[in-house]
């Protein structure tokens, strides 16, 4: 017998909004301040990665790893953060990507929960200044959990905050890392974008998500 579909579960940069372009000049300019080259097609990798693994990655890539202490390694991701959060205060609820308002108001209107998975510590501050965070009825970010993406820890805590079974719900990502954690978790799982594997369905663009068709792939 088929689970019905009780919640949603959303990633947020990439689904929700689109944030990675000041996460890109946020980790560009704290690449170059310690003499790293850093391109648009590098940022591509930290899509779904936490903040200081996403560091982390960007040492490894000129070999740096070593040359910094941990307490170095905390304040360069703190400086990338405040950077980043000074971008933030050009984001408004006009940023919210296509689709995603409509979908949730017909995930409203059948009693579906809806939730947040975002490796993101600002997803709260994010979601405030897009006027949606009285939409979801959980939000995990990086409070909530140990363990970053493709780890299933955030898509079963989102789980757990809604009180579903895993069974039950749809998980959306945009990032290889989220897709593998979404299914790791035993979710069903949306890709949105292009170059995304292993997803149960892949969509172009947020515009194309709707409520009959996730129905439809969770019953399968």
């Amino acid at each position: 017998m088929t689970t019905a579909l009780k919640g949603v579960v959303f990633d947020l940069d990439g689904v929700i909004t689109d944030t990675a372009h000041y996460h890109y000049l946020a980790w560009k300019k704290t690449a170059e301040s310690i003499g790293i080259e850093f391109d648009e097609a590098f940022n591509e990798n930290l899509k779904g990665v936490s903040r200081i693994d996403s560091l982390l990655l960007i040492l490894k890539k000129d070999g740096r790893e070593n040359d910094f202490t941990q307490e170095q390694i905390e304040a360069l991701a703190a400086d990338k953060n405040e950077f980043y959060v000074s971008l933030l205060k050009e984001i408004t609820p006009a940023d919210v990507l296509p689709g995603i308002k409509e979908l949730i108001v017909a995930l409203k209107k059948q009693n579906l929960k809806c939730a947040i998975a975002s490796v993101s510590k600002n997803a709260r501050t994010v979601l405030s200044a897009l006027e949606m965070e009285q939409e979801f009825d959980y939000i995990v970010d990086a409070a909530k959990i140990t363990k970053s993406k493709p780890d299933p820890e955030i898509f079963v805590e989102a789980c757990r905050g809604l009180n579903l079974d895993t069974s039950e719900v749809v998980g959306i990502e945009d990032a290889q890392a989220g897709i593998e954690a979404i299914n790791a978790a035993g979710i069903v799982s949306v890709g949105v974008g292009s170059g995304l594997r292993d997803a149960d369905m892949t969509v172009k663009n947020t515009g194309l998500l709707d409520l009959r068709i996730l129905e439809i792939l969770h019953s399968k």
